[in-house]
């Protein structure tokens, strides 16, 4: 089972997180939440963790409009939001790759109308600021 949308794209890890916030941006997210996977790793387990898994981050991107839509279908979704969306370069890696949550997930924990709508409609957002980073690197 495929639960998110990746691109791997020709972009420095610092060029590739700022398209990407950009591209959200663009798209009506805003990143709520940011984890410095590296970074936590190396403080909780040792520098040698942090190093092997290379430069990663999750940011918690969150659409107000649709998150309100969806919550107030079903007050529940709220424990599966924001949508998450990682960049991450292994060590010694040439490209860097960006991956979103694709929510149609959501649809199959609850598959209500209303969360369907909410869904497809952050789906179409999501693919799109994949999209515009990828045509971008390629320019």
């Amino acid at each position: 089972m495929t639960y998110t949308h990746a691109i791997t794209v020709p972009l420095s890890w610092q060029d590739a997180v700022d398209r990407t916030r950009g591209a959200l941006a663009e798209q009506g997210f805003g990143v709520l939440t940011e984890i410095d996977v590296k970074e936590t790793f190396a403080r909780k387990l040792g520098q040698e963790a942090g190093d092997a898994v290379g430069n990663y981050i999750i940011l918690g991107a969150c659409n107000p409009q649709l998150a309100q839509r969806g919550i107030a279908a079903e007050p529940q979704l709220g424990a599966l939001l924001p949508c998450n969306v990682v960049v991450r370069r292994a060590p010694d890696a040439k490209e860097t790759t960006i991956e979103a949550i694709d929510p149609q997930t959501m649809v199959q924990l609850s598959p209500g109308d209303a969360t369907r709508e909410v869904a497809n409609d952050a789906d179409g957002r999501l693919q799109a600021a994949l999209k515009e980073i990828s045509e971008k690197a390629g320019s």
